[in-house]
């Protein structure tokens, strides 16, 4: 579904990411795992088109993303959860989902959409008149993945998604990311959070300074001696 090859990223001077390779397969959990700084945020920045490599490949299906705009992505199937939600504060909940609707042709499936968003989240469903602002973080995190999945993804590109939250609410919003995979979303989740995105994701890369140096099944590497010394704590 998603080959990446070669990769290079710059900031100034800085080489961010350091000939990144990988591949997501249809319908599978990969997580990328790593230190803060590893280049994980900058991997899903430049998948999305929000940071423009150095050189290498990206290419979704059979597509090349080299000279796609970050804005025409979600109508092609990729749509990206940022790190620190990024919601919509002064508008509604509604509004914020309705934004992520908004370059799709098909509206008369926008309703059965919505009820998906708000079976999924039903405090978004009691909340859907209320500024984005005014929610907690929990919940923002909630709308955030809502309004992405209102984009009908093919790829979903999940960016810290437990970042700030209580344990409780991180639970609950893994359980929600792991059903909407096994309805048929493909995942491509960052997460400091590494037991836990171990636990559900099938495959996973581990970055150091800009570099993938480990790769593997997810259920393995959470066995790795090296792997829990480092990142399982």
């Amino acid at each position: 579904m998603l080959s990446v090859k070669d990769l290079n990223l710059y900031y100034g001077s800085i080489h961010a990411l350091k000939g990144i390779n990988l591949e997501i397969r249809e319908g599978e959990i990969v997580t990328l795992i790593g230190a803060n700084g590893a280049g994980k945020t900058s991997t899903l920045r430049t998948l999305s088109g929000l940071e423009a490599p150095e050189s290498g490949e990206i290419f979704f299906g059979a597509r090349s993303l080299k000279a796609a705009a970050a804005h025409k992505l979600p109508s092609l199937g990729m749509a990206h959860v940022p790190e620190g939600r990024r919601v919509f504060s002064s508008m509604t909940v509604m509004e914020n989902l309705e934004l992520g609707a908004y370059a799709r042709k098909d509206k008369a499936k926008l309703k059965t959409d919505y009820d998906y968003v708000f079976e999924k989240f039903p405090r978004l469903k009691e909340r859907r008149k209320q500024l984005a602002g005014t929610l907690s973080g929990g919940e923002q995190q909630m709308l955030a993945i809502g309004r992405a999945m209102m984009t009908q993804p093919k790829l979903l590109l999940l960016d810290e998604p437990s970042m700030g939250l209580a344990p409780i609410v991180v639970q609950e919003i893994f359980n929600i990311i792991k059903q909407i995979n096994e309805a048929g979303t493909t995942i491509l989740l960052v997460e400091q959070n590494a037991n836990l995105a171990l636990s559900i994701a099938d495959r996973a890369y581990v970055l150091e300074t800009g570099r993938i140096v480990l790769e593997g099944n997810a259920q393995e590497l959470l066995k790795d001696e090296k792997v829990k010394e480092a990142y399982l704590g």
